[in-house]
């Protein structure tokens, strides 16, 4: 171990010293040195490790080595080192006395870090008492006859006892301390202590040596930090051990005297006189053990008793307090002394005692609580049976003459055990009687307040409760009835018959009910039933039964009748609003959902015909920000009224949510018929809706499906709401039945957007860029960005074929700004390529949403930023639709990017509502003629007039015309000589890439595929 082999090392070593230093003489000095300064090397060592709480103690120990050591060498260094240094004698017997006092202080400072500073005037004297009978054998035996024998030499012999004399003394308190003493306190006193006796026999060296060695091996043991710990054991002026030893230091005067007359021969009669002293001193010392011995006693059952009575303080029944008192009686005895413990209750008996029990019990009454010993074979037989290994028993009765309860005698407390024990037991066991007694008659009163509590507490239920309680007789005759019953029937029932407060229709109900329960079956215990309630109105009561005829304070069957009109009239309100909407009061979805799964089974058993029938309003939204929600909630209110009113009695209308209804036909043998239903809605709806705005027209879009096209509930809602959708994206104001491709176009437009979502986020998406040519000098002046979709499958796909998709999905937002920023790169790399004069525009087409998205106008002024080409570079195209929104937000938009320079377009001009008053009221440049328009102008008049008067008054707004799906030279002759200047189409290109346009450009002919 660690700790051990420094140790062992260390005391391997002293003991070389201490042999060298017996065998040769003339080394003492020389081995004291280096003995006392390897000490106050290891002692350092031990404090730098085991870190003690106090150090100052440690080192003055290491100071006293020092001192000894360094003095003892010089007081004995060799004389012809003296004669050449004289002062070196003197100086080192100081040091060497001068040892003794520091020492003196360092186990001082032991006792007080041991102590904590505490006032143990005990341990004091004793300390005292032992070290003045040394000091008396010292001075008798030692000093005294070297004081006599060289008066003027002997200072030196005298002061080193004295000396001593101090060490041993501070030694005897730190030995007599409280608290067990640690290991290195056992090193530390041997050593002290070796070092006295070596001192007082006057070979100083070897004991010193041993000083040395104990000090340093108490320093290398860990536990040397406890030292200077507080003793965690309070002081004790009493112990056998202190006991002993102020005996034995009380014994030395007389042992002196004794010793000194015979040795001296004096006289004989002083010998009686210390033999006398020495006699009465242990009497003394044996009457002051015996003290010692009962307060110890007195005390160990005082904090018994104290002890109980907090045990027995917080009794809550009789076997509590049975386990206090058989505690209590253990540490009231002393040692394991053999003992039983009986505590007999008194209780009440139906039955008279026997004439002995009586006697007994009539004179424990007249002793009180005093206890008496008895023979075991005269107590109680089942007291004694408990008891029979011990002959007599001490009996305590527990009398409380104010008792309130009555008899006096609580019960006797039993206790066996040797005689002489329950003799000192028995004032103990009186004391604890009466605790016992108390507590006990606590218990009971407790326990009875309670119980009355209890009943207190029940009747005020009962007589204040709002339940009616009535208890019934075997006629059924109202026995009693609880108060509240008059405010239930107007008046008290007790002594009708109970069937004649209940309604007439209920009674034969109620009189099943009743003999049920008497049979024995609480399957039907809580009923409602109706009666005639205060001024004869009808009420709800819900009654609960139980037979307790065999209950004799009851003694009949117990009815409680509890007035729920109010409780059931909500829960039918709540029901309600639970499957039914709260604005219309149609059916929702849940109660909706619930009646179709039970078409669908009656269908099954009879094989009639259920359809289901979804109904969307068109164009609410509009309503609703336009008109208020008020006007919108009013709309849907009529609407719900007209399609409830347009169905048959077995058929339901349900409102599933926002302008969302839905109508379900059951009962029908031919799906025409719900055909039929779907245009008896159209009709009811064309009327137009008075509302607190104007009259409206409701327009709504339906979806039709039967059960001929499936049997499950959720797939027919599925293809319900298909089949709106189709009716949705035909024109609205219609209904379409649903078909099974349409399901198969649906699953593909599902992949497909599937599909178009990986490949925003995977970015497969291309450019190609179709010139826009001056159609006079056939030079292309710009190019416009056609995005196409490089399918994994499919190859590339055209936007004809995902914008729609991409448009419901959102998805159009990330892909626009995907083609916005990819088209200036590839323009910003054109600019850097050719020559200035020849740097081409790019036209972006632009959906509606993406004007509507927030920052639209930061992300094209960041994206014109970041690729370095400037404002007149790009050309933005917007649907014609959008001319005839007042979206002033937009509009605004669209002024702010002009205002930059950004060019604006029509697209697809001609195919929409717009006119061209239109074009004067918004900021656009350019306007881009339908490719359906070029294609029929060839070969009729009247698209080529269109064309002609589109060009004249575009040109007149200032505004520039690009003709869009040129293919043939007819085409362009045409268009140039109406003054078109602009114009694009297979005639010049097919869409291109950005490496083609390069080659393109360079190319003088244009290119025709």
């Amino acid at each position: 171990m660690p700790t051990r082999w420094p140790a062992a090392l260390f005391g391997a070593c002293m003991v070389v010293l201490a042999v060298a230093a017996a065998v040769q003489p003339g080394l003492e000095i020389p081995l004291r040195l280096v003995a006392g300064l390897s000490a106050v090397a290891v002692v350092a060592f031990g404090i730098r490790r085991s870190r003690p709480d106090d150090v100052r103690p440690w080192w003055l120990l290491a100071a006293a080595i020092a001192l000894s050591a360094v003095g003892g060498s010089a007081a004995g260094a060799p004389s012809f080192i003296t004669n050449w240094l004289g002062w070196l004698e003197p100086a080192g017997t100081a040091l060497l006395l001068l040892a003794y006092p520091v020492l003196a202080v360092a186990l001082a400072g032991f006792v007080r870090r041991r102590t904590n500073a505490a006032r143990d005037r005990a341990g004091l004297l004793d300390a005292l008492t032992v070290t003045s009978g040394v000091a008396l054998l010292i001075w008798t035996f030692v000093i005294g006859p070297r004081v006599e024998g060289s008066p003027g030499d002997g200072w030196i012999g005298l002061a080193m006892p004295v000396a001593d004399l101090l060490c041993l003394g501070l030694l005897i308190r730190l030995a007599t301390m409280p608290g067990r003493l640690v290991a290195p306190g056992h090193w530390l006193g041997a050593g002290v202590f070796a070092m006295l006796v070596a001192d007082v026999a006057g070979d100083g060296t070897l004991g010193h040596l041993a000083f040395y060695a104990a000090a340093g091996l108490a320093a290398l043991i860990p536990s040397m930090a406890e030292l200077t710990r507080p003793s965690e054991v309070p002081p004790s002026e009493t112990g056998r051990g202190r006991l002993a030893l102020l005996a034995v230091a009380a014994l030395v005067a007389p042992t002196v005297l004794v010793v000194k007359m015979f040795r001296d021969g004096q006289v004989a009669g002083l010998t009686m006189v210390a033999a006398l002293s020495m006699l009465m001193m242990l009497l003394v010392l044996a009457r002051m053990a015996g003290i010692m011995t009962s307060h110890r006693q007195a005390m160990t059952r005082e904090r018994a008793l104290r002890e109980a009575s907090a045990a027995l303080v917080s009794a809550v029944d009789a076997e509590a307090v049975g386990l206090a008192v058989r505690t209590a009686v253990a540490q009231l005895l002393p040692g394991d002394v053999p003992h039983g413990v009986v505590l007999a209750i008194a209780i009440t008996q139906a039955e008279p005692q026997s004439p002995e029990a009586a006697a007994q019990a009539a004179v424990d009454r007249a002793t009180g609580t005093a206890a008496r010993l008895v023979t075991t074979r005269d107590v109680d037989w089942a007291v004694a049976v408990r008891l029979t290994q011990f002959t007599q028993t001490l009996r305590c009765p527990m009398v409380l003459t104010d008792r309130p309860g009555g008899d006096p005698l609580v019960g006797v407390l039993h206790v066996g055990a040797p005689t002489w024990a329950l003799l000192e037991l028995q004032r103990s066991v009186e004391v604890l009687a009466g605790q016992v007694a108390l507590a006990l008659e606590r218990i009971a009163l407790g326990q009875e307040v309670a119980r009355r509590n209890s009943e207190t507490y029940f009747r005020t239920l009962i007589q204040n409760t709002a339940d009616v309680i009535v208890i019934l007789d075997e006629q059924d005759r109202i026995r009693y009835a609880s108060p509240s019953a008059v405010g239930v029937f107007g008046g008290d029932p007790t002594g009708a018959q109970l069937p004649e407060v209940i309604h007439p229709g209920e009674r034969n109900r109620l009189a099943d009910v009743l003999t049920a329960v008497r049979g024995g079956d609480q399957s039907q215990r809580q009923l409602d039933f109706r009666a005639r309630g205060n001024r004869r109105t009808e009420v709800l009561l819900e009654l609960h039964c139980r037979d307790l005829r065999a209950e004799p304070t009851v003694a009949g069957l117990v009815v409680t009748m509890r007035d729920v009109t109010e409780q059931r009239r909500l829960e039918q309100e709540l029901t309600h609003q639970a499957f039914h909407d709260a604005m219309t009061g149609l059916a929702n979805r849940v109660l909706f959902n619930d009646r179709l799964q039970h078409a669908l089974a009656r269908g099954a058993r009879d094989g009639s015909v259920v359809g289901v029938l979804f109904i969307d309003l068109d164009d609410f939204k509009i309503v609703n920000d336009t008109l208020g929600h008020a006007v919108g909630d009013q709309l849907l209110i009529a609407v719900a009224h007209r399609i409830a009113g347009s169905l048959r009695a077995d058929d339901t209308a349900a409102r599933l949510g926002g302008d969302e209804f839905a109508a379900l036909v059951e009962n029908v043998n031919d799906p025409g018929a719900v055909e039929e239903t779907a245009n008896r809605i159209f009709a009811a709806l064309a009327e137009p809706i008075e509302t607190d705005a104007k009259p409206l027209y409701a327009a709504a879009s339906i979806g039709i499906t039967t059960t001929p096209e499936a049997n499950d509930a959720d797939e027919l809602l599925r293809q319900a709401d298909l089949a709106l959708y189709v009716a949705k994206g035909a024109g609205k104001n219609q209904w379409r039945r649903y078909q099974a491709h349409l399901h198969n176009e649906m699953v593909e437009r599902l992949e497909l957007r599937s599909a178009l979502d990986h490949a925003v986020n995977e970015g497969h998406f291309l450019l190609h860029y179709q010139p826009i040519v001056d159609l006079a000098a056939g030079v292309a002046t710009g190019f416009e960005a056609l995005v196409r979709w490089h399918h994994p499958r499919r190859g590339v796909i055209t936007p004809d074929q995902f914008i729609e998709v991409a448009e419901e999905s959102g998805l159009i937002l990330p892909m626009g700004r995907w083609v916005l920023e990819e088209a200036l790169r590839t323009v910003a790399e054109w600019r850097r390529i050719l020559p200035p004069g020849q740097a081409p525009y790019v036209s972006v087409n632009v959906s509606v949403r993406q004007f509507r998205e927030s920052g639209f106008v930061d992300q094209v002024r960041t994206a014109l930023q970041h690729t370095g080409v400037p404002p007149q570079g790009l050309m933005l195209e917007i649907t014609e639709t959008l001319l005839v929104k007042d979206d002033e937000e937009v509009w605004a938009n669209l002024g702010t990017l002009r205002d930059m320079g950004i060019r604006i377009a029509i697209d697809d001009f001609g195919t929409g509502y717009s006119s061209l008053g239109y074009l004067r009221q918004r900021p656009i440049d350019v306007v881009k003629i339908d490719k359906t328009f070029i294609d029929d102008m060839i070969t009729s008049q009247q698209p080529l007039a269109l064309v002609s008067g589109i060009v004249s008054l575009a040109q007149s707004l200032g505004l520039t015309v690009v003709a869009e799906g040129i293919e043939s030279a007819t085409h362009r002759e045409l268009l140039v000589r109406m003054g078109c200047p602009l114009g694009q189409g297979y005639l010049f290109s097919s869409p291109l890439g950005p490496t083609e346009v390069l080659a393109w450009m360079r190319n003088a002919q244009p290119i025709a595929v």
